[in-house]
């Protein structure tokens, strides 16, 4: 069946080793799989390859894993109604940072998969607002993009969760109202 808007769509921010992807995961394997994950990082260097190495290795063998840095709104259309978890937008939007590409368009395209999408999705995102202005330009552009990006998500979703220190805490759920800014 599918749903409306993005009311199957869950956020789960958080900082650096926060535990949000423990929770997306946690979430998305108590659905019935197979399971598809989206993994938007790239390895640009032995830390980073480490990484996605680890991430692969701990996965349940009903995960699908889409190593996808960019099309991920395709993935999402062609998932049809089997859960999904995106990890992550801040990596995703990086990528698209780095191609220098239409932000506004691949964002809007984004959300209208996350709308047409017939499935559960869950997406973790780096909350990385909390900090100091950054220094240059370009990462405080990423710092502003990523907020609206957020934002922009979790003004449709269905639920969003904040993850510190391994504990959630939910900002939005079904059963709550939510504020207009």
């Amino acid at each position: 069946m599918q749903q409306t808007g993005m009311n199957g769509v869950t956020l789960v921010l958080g900082g650096a080793r926060s535990g949000k992807s423990r929770l997306a995961e946690a979430r998305i394997t108590a659905l019935d799989g197979p399971w598809v994950y989206v993994a938007t990082g790239q390895a640009y260097d032995d830390e980073m390859r480490e990484r996605i190495s680890h991430h692969r290795e701990r996965r349940d063998p009903r995960w699908e894993t889409v190593e996808e840095p960019v099309q991920v709104s395709r993935v999402l259309k062609e998932a049809g109604g089997r859960p999904v978890l995106v990890d992550c937008l801040t990596l995703w939007l990086t990528n698209l940072l780095m191609q220098e590409r239409d932000i506004q368009q691949d964002v809007k395209e984004f959300l209208e998969a996350l709308r047409l999408r017939e499935g559960p999705t869950v997406l973790v995102g780096n909350e990385v607002g909390l900090g100091i202005v950054p220094q240059n330009a370009l990462a405080r552009r990423f710092r502003d993009e990523a907020g609206f990006l957020h934002q922009r998500i979790a003004a449709e979703a269905g639920e969003v969760v904040f993850v510190a220190a391994g504990l959630p805490l939910t900002l939005k759920s079904p059963s709550m109202k939510s504020a207009s800014l």
